[in-house]
């Protein structure tokens, strides 16, 4: 299997190539040059490969929750490049590439991203083989309504969701919490990881069916909305 991921969510952005189990990777904070960074560093991880991009098997992409405009960024770079190859694509929740990005022993992962405007994204997951395993759905709102699932086994917290709104997440559940990293930021080299496993699997979307998952209702218009409105208003 020969898959290029990209990961462009957060603040973070990051590109893996994997060959068969081997993964290569950039990785950098660069918050507003995912543009400027993506598609040369998937180049050069190519090129430092010997492979061509007619050679890949399929494609992988973050697809949220995250920053609105990374999110659909490394979603039309991926359907860009699949539509050209005539290649599928692997769409992973950046929510579970976070929480596979997780040290173990502790067996369940909570990860939440920093949302701004005070609210947090979250989602709970069991690591299972270093799969994550959703244990509900994920969620966007205040720190304050965000809790712990029942499950079996330990739990850590890791995203920048707990460093947000003067850490309201990390101190109310640190309780049930045996380790919080505040820092972490999901990377490419674990979504090609997740994306090979569910490639494998069959779980494979052409490139048009890949939708973002903002979380937020009505994040943007849709272009029919925006045909509409723009007729209403020039009535």
């Amino acid at each position: 299997m020969k898959l290029l991921a990209f990961e462009t969510a957060t603040e973070a952005c990051s590109v893996a190539l994997w060959l068969d189990g081997e993964v290569h990777e950039r990785f950098e904070v660069a918050p507003r040059r995912h543009a400027e960074l993506s598609l040369p560093w998937a180049d050069a991880l190519l090129a430092e490969a010997g492979i061509a991009r007619s050679q890949l098997d399929a494609l992988a992409v973050s697809r949220g929750p995250g920053a609105f405009t990374g999110v659909r960024l490394g979603i039309s770079i991926v359907q860009g490049i699949a539509l050209a190859l005539d290649r599928p694509v692997v769409a992973v929740s950046t929510l579970a590439v976070l929480a596979a990005g997780a040290q173990a022993p502790p067996a369940n992962v909570l990860a939440s991203i920093d949302a701004r405007m005070g609210e947090v994204y979250a989602g709970a997951f069991a690591l299972r083989d270093g799969e994550p395993v959703p244990l509900g759905p994920e969620t966007v709102g205040d720190a304050g309504g965000v809790h712990l699932p029942p499950a079996d086994g330990d739990w850590q917290g890791i995203g920048t969701g707990f460093a947000a709104g003067d850490r309201a997440l990390a101190v109310r559940l640190a309780p049930g919490l045996a380790h919080i990293d505040a820092s972490a930021l999901p990377r490419a080299g674990v979504l090609a990881r997740l994306a090979a496993r569910a490639a494998a699997r069959g779980e494979l979307l052409s490139p048009e069916r890949v939708e973002p998952a903002y979380l937020r209702d009505q994040v943007a218009l849709t272009l029919a909305e925006q045909q509409a409105l723009r007729k209403e208003r020039d009535r």
